[in-house]
Formats: C-alpha cells, structure tokens, sequence
C-alpha cells in the first residue's frame, strides 16, 4: 500500500487546530498537509510537527482570506503583483515545515490571457524558489465553478510549457473522477508528471471506503506503478475521524 498522510484542514475536526496533529500520530499517520497553516505561528506548528515526529507534505499559496474569498491568483490577469507577494510568504512557512510540496492555486478566470498570466506567474516561482517542490491541482466545475485550472490534460499542457523541473501534477483522485468520469485512466495517463496524491470518496468526498471508485484496487494499483510519494486523505469524515480509518488500514 502507498504511504498515507492526513489532511489536517478536513480530518480531526473534532479537535482545536493544533492538537490534531498528535490525533494524527495516534491513529498511524506518518505525515499531514496543511491547506493554509496561516493562522498560527509557525514555530507552534513546526513544534507539533516534531514532537509527534510528522512530516508535512503540502500547503497551499496563497495564504488569507480562504473562507468566502479567493480561490488563488495564479492566473488571475493583473493580479501578479498580489501573487508574488502572496507565494513569497508561503514559500517562507514552507520553509520553516520543510514542506514537501507547495500547492499553487490558479484562481476564477479564464480564456488565453487567464493561460499565459498562469504560465508566466509558474515560471516566476518555479525560479523564485528553485529547491521547492511545486504543484498545480485541476479541481472539478461542480464543486469550484469558475475555478481555472479543471481539466487533467490542462494541467498536463501547461506543466510542459513551463517547463520547470520543479513543477508537477497534484493527482486529487476524487476531482479526477468527478471530471474525467475514468480515474483508473486518467491515473495512466498523467501518473509519470504526478508529485502528490490526495484521495476522498465519490460522490460526496466522504471517506475513500465505498461509493463510486474501489479506492483499495486502486491503492494497490498506485503502488504497483511505483508511485514513492505520499497519498493524502483529504475528505469530510461521516462522524468522528477515527472511526473511519479503515481505508487506510489495508
């Protein structure tokens, strides 16, 4: 089975910020991701990350105003000057985790101009932070309208005209099936440009256990392809976190 990390934005819910991350070593994680660690000093979750012996796998730029607010700035035209300040700081809380990976969202926008904004504002921090990891994540049109990155070979097409060797696909399973309708295909397809996984049950993002995918084939499928990265669970637990661990159980 695949190395599993908990999204500590979504599971353990139950618990006040912080202390979700000693749940997380508790229940078996190895690793968390983090969508925006922006409202508490990093040193405090820097601290949590080593006194439970966690890695952090993920965050996302750019940092405030998530609830009811931007979806990023990343191909948003004449918004690059908000966008570099925005990434300058997440690269620097990236920093202090040792992130792996550090998501950069594209924003509500579209056309040619919203394309090109998008590919030059990669360029620019693929070289402002050339030892970073980065990703580009394609989310569904149902459940982020206007968002403009919603389509895998999208995603694909502008991590090649980038360019950078630092720049790869966030494979979020669920949006893959909600967009594609085919994950074990679309997993064939982009898996070789694929830096993180993130996983949530269809049709309601619940847990990855039953629904519309057999999660466990396809756990085993990742695997067997030799994907060495880390799969994230990402989802809204049914009742209390622990309770639905199952799926990453084996």
């Amino acid at each position: 089975m695949p190395k599993f990390a908990a999204n500590l934005t979504l599971l353990f819910k139950e618990l006040p910020f912080l202390d979700r991350f000693e749940a997380a070593a508790t229940a078996g994680f190895a690793a968390v991701e983090v969508l925006f660690p922006y409202d508490d000093a990093a040193s405090e979750i820097t601290r949590r990350l080593t006194a439970n012996n966690l890695k952090m796998v993920l965050i996302n730029t750019p940092p405030p105003n998530w609830a009811g607010g931007d979806r990023g700035f990343g191909a948003i035209a004449g918004g690059q000057a908000r966008f570099q300040h925005d990434f300058r700081r997440a690269v620097r809380f990236a920093q202090a985790f040792d992130a792996t990976h550090l998501h950069i969202m594209a924003g509500k926008a579209q056309g040619q101009v919203a394309h090109q904004t998008f590919v030059e504002n990669l360029r620019w921090a693929a070289k402002q932070a050339p030892a970073q990891s980065l990703t580009i994540e394609p989310i569904n049109a149902q459940d982020m309208p206007g968002y403009y990155l919603n389509d895998f070979d999208q995603a694909a097409a502008i991590i090649a005209e980038v360019g950078a060797p630092n720049l790869g696909l966030q494979f979020d399973a669920y949006h893959a099936e909600k967009i594609t309708g085919d994950l074990w295909s679309t997993w064939d397809t982009h898996k070789a440009i694929t830096r993180h996984i993130q996983v949530g049950g269809l049709p309601d993002r619940r847990e990855p256990i039953r629904g519309d995918v057999d999660f466990p084939a396809w756990f085993r499928k990742v695997d067997a392809d030799g994907y060495a990265g880390w799969v994230s669970g990402e989802y809204h637990p049914t009742a209390q976190t622990e309770a639905g661990l199952i799926w990453m159980r084996g």
